[in-house]
């Protein structure tokens, strides 16, 4: 049996592969080696939702776990609304809508469909702006290049030549910690 994969990694590997190999490496050091702002401001953002303070309304679910095995994910959901039938993802800004974000809200909806839940509608919420962006439910061709995506993350090299993105570089907060660069990060 395959290992699940984290519906959180999936965003990180769309970044950059070589990025979730680092979070490996050194994820029982010292956060402070390579922790940044953006990434210090979105896990305070999500504390609420996380011990599901976010919402007394009953019909609100908060922190679900999900899984989907035909996939071969599991993960939390921020927010599911049972009456409106709608699944939320919380952001704390969504100035850049990369494809991994995408990855991880298609991720959780197919483990909700999955589970037996029923979901009408899909979205993310700017936490820093109070916005929400409606987003399509995913189709079947978006399905299939999900799995697509989740089998490049389980057939990832870390010896695999990557091309460097100068501005993803500067912007990772494993920069400077990496071995495929000469780059600084923005947030040093």
């Amino acid at each position: 049996m395959e290992e699940l994969i984290p519906i959180s990694k999936l965003n990180d590997f769309d970044f950059c592969p070589y990025s979730v190999y680092l979070q490996n490496v050194y994820m029982d050091t010292d956060g402070d080696l390579y922790r940044a702002h953006p990434q210090i401001r979105g896990n305070n953002a999500h504390e609420n939702v996380d011990k599901k303070r976010a919402s007394t309304t009953r019909n609100i679910i908060e922190s679900l776990p999900i899984i989907s095995h035909e996939l071969g994910l599991f993960g939390k959901i921020d927010v599911y609304d049972s009456a409106k039938k709608k699944l939320i993802e919380r952001k704390y800004s969504l100035k850049n809508l990369f494809r991994g974000k995408y990855y991880q809200l298609w991720a959780q909806y197919f483990c909700l469909i999955e589970m037996g839940y029923k979901v009408d509608i899909i979205a993310f919420y700017e936490i820093s702006t109070h916005k929400t962006l409606h987003v399509p439910i995913p189709t079947v061709k978006q399905k299939s290049e999900l799995a697509m995506f989740i089998e490049s993350y389980r057939n990832y090299d870390p010896k695999a030549l990557i091309m460097n993105n100068e501005n993803k570089c500067t912007h990772c907060i494993y920069c400077n910690l990496c071995d495929k660069t000469d780059k600084d990060n923005v947030y040093s």
